[in-house]
């Protein structure tokens, strides 16, 4: 019996990323990005969240929305292969999919009370840009979640920093000082399209209310410059 299911967002995340370009391509990848988790307003009940302190990890449940299409394809073109190769679409993590649902595992940072929008999880290591809508949050279990002898497949190598990131003292300081780490490490992860490798093209994205431009030579990324603009 075929039935279909509506679904509303109980959060959204207020995260460093405005657009797409820049944000991990997995969670867990740069745990000095933090991020907030608000609740929508008839979710900002406390008593929803007992109990949830005594969890280092949650699992984060939302959709797409950036990515939807109409129809969907049974293989897509995985980034991770440069794009090169088509995969099934349920062997991959690709965002065009039957369901544009995703999944991330993250840090929980805090629990913390405000006056703007209530009680908000503080999560490190997320993988979502600014405002995208949160369908669930589920505690990570150790025991049930975690799978030491599981094969990773085609991503079986870890996704980690391929570049040396260069910047001159006087464009750094541009960046507060409490997301530098988190903006060298998303640089170092290579942003680029993984098809892309022009050394003269000149690649920009929005981070923490500021524009930051950049080039990359072989593997050494240069930052070209950061310009200053309106804050998240």
């Amino acid at each position: 019996m075929s039935r279909e299911f509506s679904m509303k967002p109980v959060a959204r995340i207020h995260s460093e990323f405005e657009g797409k370009f820049g944000v991990p391509r997995q969670s867990g990848l740069v745990e000095a990005l933090e991020a907030l988790v608000v609740f929508e307003p008839e979710y900002r009940d406390p008593a929803a969240l007992r109990g949830l302190e005594g969890f280092s990890h949650v699992w984060l449940i939302w959709v797409f929305d950036q990515a939807v299409r109409q129809g969907w394809s049974p293989t897509v073109r995985p980034p991770r292969l440069g794009g090169n190769a088509r995969l099934g679409v349920f062997a991959t993590r690709s965002p065009f999919r039957p369901n544009p649902i995703a999944l991330s595992a993250v840090t929980l940072a805090g629990i913390e009370d405000t006056r703007e929008w209530g009680t908000v999880l503080r999560v490190r290591g997320a993988d979502l840009m600014d405002g995208t809508p949160i369908l669930d949050i589920k505690p990570y279990l150790p025991y049930a979640d975690c799978r030491p002898e599981a094969v990773g497949g085609f991503a079986s190598a870890p996704a980690g920093e391929t570049l040396a990131v260069e910047c001159l003292p006087e464009i750094w300081e541009k960046v507060p000082p409490e997301r530098r780490e988190a903006l060298r490490a998303v640089l170092a992860l290579d942003p680029r399209p993984r098809y892309q490798d022009d050394p003269e093209r000149v690649y920009g994205f929005r981070f923490a209310g500021l524009e930051v431009r950049f080039s990359v030579a072989g593997d050494v990324l240069r930052v070209r410059e950061i310009l200053e603009g309106t804050g998240l």
